[in-house]
């Protein structure tokens, strides 16, 4: 990784600065990408923009920022597109401090915040490097998110794509599962539906994923894999929820995708265990109706006082080996086990040693 310190006046920045939603923010007479197209929104507030300039009119220094070199010739913000927007915003007089805005400023006080040096680091280097970068001066500011600093590396016309389907407030992304329920969690602006859909089709590996398809034109695989996703959730679960926001549901298509179910049954099913007060993770109803396993619903658990009243109507001695015990080394067991029917209440409840209750089966 090669890095070399440049000392950039704020006049230079924000020449030609151009803020669109649409095709993204540009500075330093147009050869600076603030923000890539569809990347992360300005999410600095009044108060942290406001400090950033304070910082700039009082002469204190700001931290250093980072720009990558591309191979055309122009650079894209590697770190403070942050503070890098609140100047340019300030100077182009979009708001004011101390109820002042730039254009109400003296010739003198104009003249000292556009002669500013900004401290900036040009970098280049390898995806890998870049990356590895990115984490280790990730560490003041406006936190990123995990998703943010691979957008940083694997950009591209890939990228872009991915971004306008899935990280804007109102992408297609977002509107599609508002159209058939909800079944993403988080911010679009903050990378978190890219990140999710980008976690269910790679398996786990996004960076991988994204280093694949880095050089692609578009990201229409991923589009069509979501719509898809989305589209079997509704085919076996059309009565929609609010606990299926928390589902992994791309994990359970990757798995379950070509199993043929009834939805009517399904829909039995999920409205049982939504009454059953002994689930207490219902948006884990939705992974036991293919998975079947009990540890999805996190089977309410006898409570200590339930476990005292059974110790002391067994005096103590565990039901299977019939040796006494003191209630710590006990542990409390459904007579009945929960999958065929049986509560969580005192009445269904025993108390075994460890050792017994761990050899126990259902039968």
């Amino acid at each position: 990784m090669e890095i070399d310190l440049h000392r950039i006046k704020i006049a230079a920045l924000v020449a030609q600065y151009m803020d669109s939603s649409e095709d993204g923010v540009t500075g330093y007479n147009g050869l600076l990408d603030i923000r890539p197209k569809y990347q992360r929104e300005f999410v600095y507030s009044g108060k942290q923009r406001e400090a950033v300039m304070r910082t700039v009119r009082n002469g204190f220094p700001l931290n250093s920022m980072y720009w990558m070199i591309r191979t055309d010739g122009g650079y894209e913000l590697l770190d403070g597109q942050q503070r890098t927007i609140s100047i340019a915003q300030f100077v182009n007089s979009e708001y004011s401090i101390d109820g002042f805005m730039f254009h109400n400023l003296t010739k003198e006080e104009k003249e000292q915040i556009l002669n500013y040096e900004l401290m900036i680091y040009f970098c280049s280097g390898t995806d890998r490097e870049r990356l590895d970068w990115f984490t280790t001066i990730n560490i003041a500011g406006e936190k990123l998110t995990d998703q943010e600093i691979r957008n940083a590396v694997y950009t591209g016309s890939w990228l872009s794509d991915a971004k306008y389907k899935f990280s804007k407030t109102n992408c297609a992304a977002y509107l599609l599962s508002i159209e058939k329920g909800q079944l993403l969690t988080g911010s679009p602006i903050r990378q978190e539906y890219l990140e999710t859909v980008l976690d269910w089709i790679s398996y786990g590996k996004i960076s991988d994923y994204m280093a694949i398809n880095q050089l692609n034109e578009n990201a229409s695989e991923l589009w069509d894999y979501f719509k898809d996703v989305v589209g079997w959730v509704h085919d076996n679960f059309p009565y929609y929820r609010s606990e299926m926001k928390k589902v992994p549901w791309g994990h359970l298509y990757n798995s379950y995708k070509n199993v043929k179910s009834s939805a009517k049954q399904t829909e039995k099913l999920v409205s049982r265990l939504m009454q059953d007060e002994d689930v207490t993770n219902k948006s884990g109803i939705y992974s036991f109706v293919f998975t079947r396993k009990e540890s999805e619903l996190s089977i309410r658990r006898f409570s200590e006082n339930t476990k005292r009243e059974v110790y002391e109507r067994q005096k103590g001695v565990c039901i299977r080996c019939l040796e006494k015990f003191d209630l710590p080394s006990m542990e409390a067991d459904h007579i009945k086990p929960w999958s065929l029917g049986g509560k969580t209440v005192s009445e269904n409840c025993q108390l075994l040693c460890k050792e017994c209750n761990r050899t126990k089966s259902n039968v």
